[in-house]
């Protein structure tokens, strides 16, 4: 299976966490987005939308990480992507929440205080800004209340769903993520970081 993504992306590197974490190799083709690369015909012949990750596996071709984090946990039994469809449905729920929710308050904050600074694309947009800290604290406080009550964010052990979720976490600092008042996630975060596959998987930024 071939993998096309850019490692500092959230998206891409929860793919190659869970395939790490599963020992499932992946070839990986680098699509460094801040050249363009996404946006190549070659590149719009496998993804119309322009997006990364994207992964072919023979003549099946894949986008939407999520999606694609269901089909390599799905190639070998694991309790990542467990049988049952209560189970599954528990993951995919946090999943969808992650691609729904959570995503509009971490990805401002990470576009606004990060990308737009390392690509020269101007000053913060305060205004943007400050729609992500309302986004960020309406969710997290929604994750934080789960995680009080659960080491995990679905069936009781680690799964896809905590890779989705947790996988704008790595840049809460240097993206000034507002969590400080979110202890639950904090721990739950450090959890995760402390997996090997997660370590493996570290971006370069």
């Amino acid at each position: 299976m071939k993998l096309y993504g850019f490692p500092p992306s959230p998206n891409t590197r929860k793919v190659q966490a869970v395939a790490a974490h599963l020992g499932i190799p992946l070839e990986f083709q680098l699509v460094d987005i801040t050249k363009g690369r996404s946006r190549t015909p070659e590149f719009l012949s496998i993804n119309p939308n322009g997006k990364i990750p994207v992964l072919v596996d023979g003549d099946f071709t894949l986008w939407e990480s999520n999606a694609i984090m269901h089909y390599i946990a799905g190639k070998k039994p694991n309790t990542l992507w467990p049988e049952g469809a209560r189970a599954r449905a528990d993951i995919a729920r946090w999943q969808f929440w992650q691609a729904a929710h959570w995503h509009e308050g971490c990805a401002g904050f990470l576009w606004e205080n990060l990308v737009k600074k390392l690509l020269g694309m101007g000053d913060t947009d305060m205004a943007v800004l400050k729609k992500a800290e309302e986004a960020f604290h309406r969710d997290a406080a929604v994750l934080d209340a789960h995680l009080a009550k659960h080491q995990f964010l679905a069936t009781g052990t680690l799964t896809l769903a905590d890779f989705a979720v947790g996988s704008y976490l790595h840049y809460a600092v240097a993206a000034k993520l507002p969590w400080e008042r979110y202890g639950n996630v904090q721990a739950w975060y450090a959890r995760i970081e402390a997996l090997p596959a997660w370590r493996e998987t570290k971006p370069p930024m």
